[in-house]
C-alpha cells in the first residue's frame, strides 16, 4: 500500500551539530504511529517537516495527492479569531460539516463563544483539538495532545481517536496514552530515525536492546583499534603496498570512532534530604472551603504518615490545588483543622513555570541570582556540575529561559524544588514535558525518598508506578481516598472520573482505603522492572563475581598458617574483611535471586 506522506532522507542543521540526519518516515492509512525521543531531539521539528510548516535542508517530503493533513501544535495560534467558533470553523475546508465544529468544543466543554485570548492553558488545548478533528483529516499530526488535558478529557480524546479511521503521528509524554493508541514505533535518536512494527509498550525493551547491542560494538571497535595501533608500532616491516592499505584502514577506524555520537546520559535526580519528620505529617479533620457558593472541600478527613505516596487526581477546576495548598497548611479551611507533624521539612513544585522571569539566564534562575554555586542540601555546589545533573550542559548557563523548551524548563523546576533539603515533596504536575527517560529517573528517585510525597498528577502510568494512594472528587466538593495507583482507584470506584452525584454518603466513606475489588473493565497494567531493577540484574553478577574473588584471595590469605602468629592486625583485618565479603555475597546473591524470579514471571504473564 502507497503512504499517505513519506519522507526520504530528511536533514536539518541548527548551529553546529545536525539536528535530522538522514530521517526517514512513511505513514500509511489508519496507522497509528508514535514518535519518541528525548527532550531537545527534534521531534517537533520533524513534525513540522512532516506537516509542511519547516523546509528541511536536504530530502523529499510526499503527500498523496487529495490526502488532508492537520497539525495540533503545542501552542496554538488564535490570532485573528474573535471566539473559539470561529477559531474551529477556521480549520474546516470547503464541503466539511460545521455541526462538527460546534459538536467537538460541546463534548471537550467549550460552549464556542470564548474569547481566545482569555483561554486558559487547558482550554486553549481543547479548543486546539476542536480545529483539528472536526475536518476528520486523513492524517493527524499531534503534538503533545495531552498537555494541560485533565484526566477525564485525555480519557475522552483517546477514545475519540482510537474510534477515528484517521492516520496518526503523536508526540506525547504519556505513556499510557501512547500504549492504548499507538501501533508502530518511530524512535528519533541522535538525528536519527529507527522504527518498530509494535507499539509503545514494546519500545523501552527493544530500546534498551539497541543502546546494548550499540555499546557491544563500539567496544569492539575500541579493541580493533587497539590492535591496529599496535601494529603499526612495532609490525610495520611488511610489504609496503599491503602496509599502506592496512594504515588506511586504521585511519578509517578512527574517524568512524570520532563520527560516533554516544547516547545522551539520563539525567542524576536526587532530593536533597533532610532529618526525618516525624511518623504523622498531617492530620485533617473536616475540612470544608467554597468559593462563593460552589463548595470544593466538603467534610473531607485523612491522615498522612511519613513514607506516604499520595496522589491527588480529577478534572481541570474540580479544587486539586486547592486540597493540596489546605493539606500543607498555605490556605486556610473555612472550617475544619489542619495538624502538622513535628520536624517538616517541605519542598513545592507548581505547575506555573510562568512565574519565571523569561530574560533570566537558566544559572541565576537556580543561584538566584547569588554568585556561582546554589546550595544543595545546605552545601554548596557550583551550578555548572549541578546543571549537568539535570542534562543542561556548560553552554547554557547564560541561556535566557525564554530560550529553553518545555521540557528543559520541567527540569528546572525540578532541579530547583530538589535543591531544597526536605523530608516532604509537594508536586503539582511533576511530569510535564519531561521526556520518557527522565520520567523514569524521577520514578526511581521517588521511590527511593524516604521522606513523604504528595502530587498532583495527570500521567495515569506516573501514578500507577509512584503513588501509595489516590484521592479523587466524587462532586459536590466530596473527596474521597482509594489504596493503590490510579488503576486500582478506578477498580474500586467501578467508573471513570466524569464528576457525578454520588449517593449514600456512608456507604461510599467506607471505600476510602479499602482494598482493591476484583478487577472492572480498565485492569491494571502490566507490571515491568524498573530502570534500577534491571540496573541491578546486569551489574549484580559482576558484583558476586568480584566478592567471590576478594573471598578466594582472603581464603589464601587466612590459610597461611604462620599467620597468626607472625602479623595478628593482619590476620584479624583478613578475617573482618571474610566476614564481611561473606555478607555481602550472600546479600547479593540473594537480591539477584529476587528479581530472577520477578523477571521470570512478568515475561511469563503471571
Amino acid at each position: 500500500m502507497a503512504p499517505l506522506i513519506q519522507l526520504k532522507d530528511i536533514a536539518l542543521t541548527f548551529g553546529g551539530t545536525p539536528l535530522l540526519s538522514g530521517v526517514e518516515l512513511a505513514v500509511e492509512a489508519n496507522e497509528r504511529v508514535c514518535l519518541v525521543g528525548r527532550n531537545g531531539s527534534g521531534k517537533s521539528t520533524l513534525l513540522k517537516i512532516v506537516a509542511g510548516l519547516i523546509e528541511p535542508d536536504r530530502g523529499t517530503r510526499f503527500v498523496q495527492p487529495g490526502a488532508t493533513v492537520r497539525y495540533l501544535p503545542q501552542e496554538p495560534d488564535f490570532a485573528g479569531a474573535a471566539t473559539t467558533l470561529a477559531y474551529v470553523e477556521a480549520g474546516l475546508s470547503p464541503g466539511d460539516d460545521l455541526y462538527q465544529a460546534r459538536y467537538l468544543l460541546e463534548q471537550l466543554g467549550l460552549t464556542g463563544e470564548e474569547n481566545p485570548a482569555s483561554l486558559s492553558g487547558g482550554e486553549a488545548r481543547r479548543a486546539a483539538l476542536a480545529r483539528v478533528l472536526a475536518p476528520s483529516p486523513d492524517i493527524l499530526l499531534l503534538d503533545e495532545p495531552t498537555n494541560h488535558l485533565d484526566l477525564t478529557t485525555i480519557e475522552w480524546l483517546e477514545s475519540e481517536l482510537a474510534s477515528r479511521r484517521s492516520a496518526l503521528v503523536m508526540i506525547s509524554h504519556d505513556r499510557r496514552f501512547l500504549t492504548n493508541l499507538s501501533r508502530a514505533t518511530v524512535w528519533l535518536d541522535r538525528g536519527e530515525t529507527r522504527r518498530i512494527e509494535k507499539g509503545f509498550g514494546a519500545f523501552e525493551a527493544w530500546r534498551d536492546e539497541v543502546l546494548a547491542d550499540e555499546e557491544r560494538e563500539q567496544h569492539k571497535l575500541d579493541r580493533k583499534i587497539v590492535m591496529e595501533e599496535h601494529w603499526l608500532r612495532y609490525g610495520v616491516s611488511g610489504r609496503r603496498k599491503r602496509n599502506v592499505k592496512r594504515l588506511g584502514n586504521l585511519h578509517a577506524l578512527r574517524q568512524a570512532r570520532r563520527g560516533y555520537r554516544g547516547a545522551t546520559g539520563k539525567a542524576t535526580l536526587a532530593a536533597a534530604e533532610s532529618d526525618l519528620s516525624g511518623k504523622l505529617v498531617v492530620e485533617a479533620k473536616h475540612l470544608v472551603k467554597s468559593f462563593g457558593e460552589r463548595p470544593i472541600v466538603n467534610d473531607f478527613s485523612t491522615r498522612i504518615a511519613r513514607g506516604d505516596r499520595l496522589g491527588i487526581v480529577g478534572p481541570n477546576g474540580a479544587g486539586k490545588t486547592t486540597l493540596i495548598n489546605l493539606l500543607i497548611g498555605t490556605s486556610p479551611p473555612d472550617s475544619g483543622t489542619v495538624r502538622l507533624g513535628a520536624n517538616i521539612e517541605m519542598a513545592t513544585l507548581d505547575q506555573h513555570r510562568e512565574s519565571l522571569d523569561p530574560k533570566s539566564t537558566l544559572a541565576n534562575a537556580l543561584t538566584g541570582g547569588r554568585g556561582d554555586t546554589i546550595m544543595v542540601g545546605g552545601k554548596p555546589k557550583h551550578v555548572v556540575s549541578y546543571m549537568k545533573d539535570f542534562l543542561f550542559s556548560q553552554e547554557q548557563a547564560r541561556t535566557p529561559l525564554e530560550a529553553l523548551s518545555g521540557g528543559e524548563r520541567g527540569r528546572l523546576m525540578l532541579a530547583r524544588a530538589l535543591a531544597k533539603p526536605s523530608n516532604v515533596l509537594v508536586l503539582d504536575e511533576p511530569t510535564n514535558d519531561l521526556d520518557l527517560e527522565t520520567l523514569d529517573v524521577l520514578e526511581d528517585m521517588l521511590g527511593e525518598y524516604e521522606g513523604t510525597v504528595i502530587l498532583i498528577s495527570h500521567d495515569r502510568d506516573f501514578l500507577d508506578r509512584v503513588v501509595t494512594s489516590v484521592i479523587a472528587p466524587e462532586g459536590e466538593g466530596r473527596w474521597v481516598e482509594y489504596a493503590g495507583g490510579y488503576s486500582d482507584m478506578l477498580a474500586q470506584r467501578g467508573s471513570d472520573l466524569k464528576e457525578k452525584a454520588v449517593k449514600g454518603t456512608a456507604a461510599s466513606a467506607k471505600v476510602a482505603k479499602a482494598p482493591p475489588s476484583a478487577p472492572a473493565s480498565t485492569a491494571a497494567p502490566k507490571r515491568r522492572l524498573s530502570f534500577k531493577e534491571k540496573h541491578a540484574l546486569e551489574t549484580l553478577p559482576k558484583t558476586m563475581a568480584k566478592l567471590q574473588a576478594e573471598i578466594a584471595k582472603l581464603q589464601t590469605q587466612l590459610d597461611d598458617p604462620t599467620l597468626y602468629a607472625r602479623d595478628r592486625k593482619a590476620f584479624d583485618a583478613a578475617s573482618a574483611a571474610m566476614t564481611k565479603a561473606h555478607a555481602e555475597l550472600a546479600s547479593a546473591e540473594e537480591q539477584w535471586l529476587e528479581l530472577e524470579i520477578l523477571r521470570e514471571d512478568i515475561e511469563s504473564g503471571t
